[in-house]
């Protein structure tokens, strides 16, 4: 998959990710808010501030670990010494079985993803030490930084996306690739009422999560095949 097309389709997992992620870090969200201080809680404009600046937070460390996986993924290629036109290939077709299986995830096809999350668990016993000392938050800064923490907490499907980024190319693809995925969370993240509601609602309908999984799904294998096609023509128009 070209690189505009990779960034729209994370862009997209990560939207329609936020039934998954309202599930694990909505109360986390609202535990935070909660125990901010009297005078943030009760003005929106603070509150906003605070709510976003866990979330940037949040999407930086998404961002530093998809630059880091990025560097890994082109040591990698480089290892195995292969040419340009198979690298592309086959960062593609592992782009695309990558989305496969978010959207067999999210359809409920493929429940066994969650146990990516016990990956995680090594370096999360060493951050939440961290950030508990970081409580309770009273400046903006510090909610910044417990986000750039918090965003360490094992999550399959971030991992999945994460692995994805290691067929990004390099190190800016990759956090740009992780930077798409971060900010089509954010709405669901930073909502509140009705429209979190609205999202939980969705959530909790098995025939939306499946409609979302296929789509994801029926994309990506149309993306390989289109590509596919793409790159036979190049060839042959090559080759003349």
């Amino acid at each position: 998959m070209d690189a505009p097309q990779t960034l729209s389709s994370v862009l997209i997992i990560g939207l329609l990710s936020s039934l998954h992620c309202i599930g694990m870090c909505g109360g986390i969200m609202g535990a935070l808010s909660l125990s901010l201080p009297p005078e943030v809680r009760e003005n929106r404009i603070r509150l906003g501030l605070f709510v976003s600046a866990y979330n940037l937070g949040r999407v930086a460390s998404y961002m530093l670990a998809g630059a880091l996986a990025g560097v890994f993924g082109v040591e990698i290629l480089g290892i195995l010494g292969l040419d340009d036109d198979t690298a592309h290939r086959l960062l593609r077709i592992f782009g695309a079985v990558f989305i496969i299986l978010i959207g067999l995830y999210l359809g409920g096809w493929f429940p066994q993803l969650i146990r990516l999350e016990k990956l995680g668990q090594p370096v999360w016993r060493r951050v939440e030490p961290v950030a508990r000392r970081l409580m309770p938050v009273k400046t903006p800064a510090q909610a910044l930084l417990y986000g750039m923490l918090w965003g360490w907490l094992p999550c399959g499907l971030v991992y999945v996306v994460l692995l994805m980024t290691v067929t990004s190319g390099s190190a800016t693809q990759g956090a740009l690739t992780m930077a798409a995925f971060g900010l089509g969370t954010l709405p669901a993240m930073l909502s509140a009422g009705v429209m979190l509601g609205w999202v939980r609602r969705l959530g909790q309908s098995r025939r939306t999560r499946q409609f979302i999984g296929a789509a994801l799904v029926i994309s990506a294998i149309i993306s390989l095949f289109l590509g596919g096609a793409d790159g036979g023509h190049e060839h042959q128009h090559h080759i003349m």
